[in-house]
């Protein structure tokens, strides 16, 4: 586990970084980061791990293919808020939104490996014994973060992600994304990515190096 840091010293990634056009790339460029929270005054923060890229364009696995919902609208704003959304009633899935407004792609961060706030974590998780933020569903519960925060601006102070100055230079493996099988030929897409070698991955990958 990596040491607790000073997250008030560590500058929030730009807005620049969310708006680029390719929501893969910014999927790999999203691991090593840290993302934070500031949940009633509890600081809380975790390495990314593991993330899943979704296009609003001819990608059947994303909620906004081709299509604009009040569930979402959040998606077609600028890059650089939070789409949080209920799966199966229970899990608040934290997603990065990217790219220009009325685009409406996402990054779903799947797994974090915990920095700091970790007995916050654990008491949110209600102590149980499975990987603390192994999993989208699992890394809010742990985080705090709840579908009522979708919306929020990740230059803000209650979510955001930060640089990690203490990163090394990771490896990054692909696989095909999880819980897509109704995405018919876009369920292939190996736009799943994870650090080579991390304990904290939500599951392991079948696929070879990204490029």
């Amino acid at each position: 586990m990596v040491s607790e840091i000073n997250t008030s010293v560590y500058e929030k990634l730009p807005r620049s970084f969310y708006q680029r056009q390719d929501v893969v790339q910014i999927a790999k460029d999203l691991l090593g980061k840290v993302l934070v929270t500031n949940i009633d005054g509890i600081i809380c923060a975790g390495k990314i791990v593991e993330t899943e890229a979704y296009c609003g364009r001819n990608d059947k696995a994303c909620h906004a293919n081709n299509k604009r919902t009040p569930r979402t609208e959040i998606m077609y704003q600028d890059g650089g808020k939070a789409y949080i959304y209920l799966c199966y009633g229970i899990h608040h899935l934290f997603n990065v939104v990217t790219n220009v407004e009325g685009m409406a792609d996402a990054v779903l961060i799947r797994a974090l490996e915990p920095i700091q706030g970790v007995d916050s974590m654990h008491k949110r998780r209600n102590y149980t014994k499975s990987k603390l933020a192994s999993g989208p569903g699992t890394l809010s519960q742990a985080m705090g973060i709840k579908v009522a925060m979708s919306g929020i601006d990740l230059l803000e102070d209650q979510i955001w992600i930060v640089e990690n100055k203490e990163s090394e230079k990771i490896n990054i493996l692909s696989d095909t994304r999880i819980g897509v099988e109704y995405a018919e030929e876009d369920a292939l897409k190996p736009w799943r990515f994870v650090i080579a070698g991390n304990k904290y991955v939500s599951k392991s990958v079948k696929q070879k190096k990204s490029g």
